[in-house]
């Protein structure tokens, strides 16, 4: 293994996970890797690779496959999973309540009210296994939560071997698509300008957009959920948004912390949907002036939301393009949006 630098993120206010990341080179097998993948120009500086038929950008690629070689998964884990922009702040804050319900309750101090849900429910290969190949993990108690963008086909094996819980949750392409081009444009520098919608939509239908295509990434866990529905949960974005307490229900059910009937009659349920409601979150302090670890700001990560959102952007034609690979790629395996 190439020697270790010193650490570059070593910061009082990050969580614990994060204070010793020591940060490794590349070896020359993955540096060698690398350059026979596959290669378009990305958005932000970058360009990104194809591996095993999704496009990653360099720094996820690394930590995916720090990821894939290192994370063990234990039997009690759960691994929150999404396309980028598809519900994913949200479901890590409803997990998270949910788990931690006991020990938080909707308060003053609970820790959504200061800190973002994506510090509170890391990425393996975004955050964890980005910089290192041996995170601190310590901190995390059982049963552990953790998150990722990943297709199935490039989880860890451990993860696909173990008795682990994955809760997958989906959403409209168009809808994923309008959201994924606003947050594109947050973060993007903006010595760049904007990236125009056409631009973005033509890479987005093609799959070269980081973690795309969007399909494959969906269809993939469509069929292992149809195959091992005690592993994995499919969900929907637009069922969360129309049927929240059932869905919320059969999520702590799922995850094996059911609501019982006294938290019920107690209105648990509703005390964590509306602590964990976007509106409520996007309105905190910390969601509207700090930055998560890695200098992105939390407010980037909020934005309407709603159901249908993509009729104020696409055109018909963007919306018939979306309609066809919709009905060639996942119509025939019966999924319908």
């Amino acid at each position: 293994m190439a020697a270790e630098k010193p650490a570059t993120c070593n910061h009082p206010t990050l969580p614990r996970y994060l204070q010793k990341v020591e940060v490794e080179d590349l070896s020359r097998e993955r540096k060698d890797l690398i350059a026979t993948l596959p290669k378009e120009s990305g958005f932000f500086n970058n360009c990104i690779h194809q591996y095993n038929g999704f496009w990653l950008t360099t720094n996820r690629l690394q930590g995916t496959l720090n990821c894939q070689n290192h994370f063990q998964a234990h039997d009690s884990d759960i691994l929150l999973v999404t396309s980028p922009k598809s519900g994913t702040t949200w479901l890590k804050a409803l997990t998270f309540a949910i788990l931690n319900r006991k020990t938080h309750t909707c308060s003053h101090s609970h820790p959504l009210l200061t800190t973002n849900p994506h510090d509170l429910v890391p990425f393996l290969e975004g955050v964890l296994y980005l910089q290192t190949t041996m995170p601190d993990l310590s901190s995390f108690s059982s049963p552990r939560l953790f998150a990722t963008h990943l297709p199935y086909v490039l989880l860890p094996e451990s993860v696909k071997g173990s008795r682990c819980k994955i809760v997958h949750l989906c959403r409209n392409p168009k809808d994923m698509f309008v959201s994924f081009w606003h947050f594109a444009n947050k973060i993007r520098p903006e010595t760049q300008g904007l990236i125009p919608i056409e631009d973005f939509f033509e890479k987005f239908c093609q799959g070269t957009v980081v973690y795309g295509p969007f399909w494959d990434q969906i269809l993939g866990y469509y069929k292992e959920a149809l195959e091992r529905p005690e592993k994995i949960m499919f969900l929907r974005f637009e069922d969360l948004r129309r049927e929240p307490i059932k869905v919320l229900k059969d999520l702590a059910e799922f995850i094996g912390c059911g609501f019982s009937k006294d938290e019920v009659k107690g209105n648990v349920v509703e005390d964590i949907l509306k602590l964990c409601s976007l509106e409520n979150l996007s309105n905190l302090e910390v969601n509207k002036t700090g930055k998560v670890w890695f200098g992105i700001d939390n407010k980037a990560y909020f934005r309407r939301g709603e159901v249908g959102d993509w009729k104020n952007f696409l055109t018909i034609d963007m919306s018939e393009r979306i309609d066809l690979i919709i009905k060639e790629k996942l119509g025939k395996h019966g999924l319908k949006f």
